[in-house]
């Protein structure tokens, strides 16, 4: 009977952290203070809930999930990843749901006179998130394409792990100017939005979100998706400058 009871103590600690609300979320770098915010809210309802943040590109997360990290929740900058894991049958797209939108923007210390995307040529060094894994990278790299000037501003860009990073150079004046998106922008001390990215140029930035297949179990899970559709959640993302519509 002791050995019963001690395996069964021993299964309870082993399964602890899901009972006790454990909520793994890997999120797209550009919603690093609306979901912090969000699941400090979220806490102060529900204290039992241990949030597990990963902040990083769309890409990169998406290739973790693909590769068996314990994700409950997935929210991407753009359509493109979350379609990926779609069709991996990874999350559950049936009931994947737009949480915001945004925009692309130039933004920089530069005192060159920088207002569209042609004077982009007088610059020298050019932040841009890695087209490959960075949805930001991706929106602007379609931008200076279709504007007919990226074989020319080829040699001048410095790839960045995601968007947050763009911006830190950018900061730190070690490039002319980043491509980023509005709502980095308005977090920013030292670089200043140059000018906005014609929507024409490029896709809507989008911000799906969904569970992922792992998740259909997690209760905390579903309730923590529900929130981030409700009031409070809109009203901190329109805060940070995310468009609802």
């Amino acid at each position: 009977m002791k050995r019963i009871a001690l395996l069964s103590f021993v299964l309870l600690i082993i399964a602890a952290p899901a009972m006790a609300g454990e909520l793994n979320l890997s999120v797209a770098a550009s919603l690093k203070e609306v979901i912090n915010e969000l699941s400090t809210s979220y806490n102060a309802k529900h204290p039992a809930t241990v949030f597990i943040k990963n902040f990083g590109p769309s890409g990169t997360l998406a290739g973790q999930i693909e590769n068996g990290a314990p994700v409950d929740l997935f929210i991407a900058a753009n359509n493109q990843w979350m379609d990926y894991l779609k069709e991996k049958n990874l999350v559950d797209g049936a009931n994947a749901k737009m949480l915001a939108y945004n925009s692309l923007v130039f933004a920089g210390t530069t005192t060159k006179k920088v207002a569209s995307m042609k004077d982009l040529l007088k610059l020298d060094k050019i932040a841009i998130g890695s087209p490959k894994s960075v949805p930001a990278g991706e929106y602007a790299m379609t931008a200076m394409t279709n504007a007919g000037i990226d074989k020319q501003l080829a040699g001048k860009l410095v790839m960045a792990k995601d968007v947050r990073e763009c911006l830190m150079y950018a900061e730190l004046g070690e490039v002319d100017g980043g491509f980023i998106y509005r709502t980095d922008a308005l977090l920013a001390q030292k670089a200043k939005l140059l000018f906005v990215v014609p929507q024409i140029l490029y896709p809507r930035v989008t911000y799906p979100m969904a569970l992922t297949v792992k998740a259909a179990q997690n209760e905390e899970a579903k309730a923590f998706y529900l929130f981030l559709q409700g009031a409070e959640a809109k009203s901190v993302l329109q805060k940070y400058g995310f468009i609802l519509k």
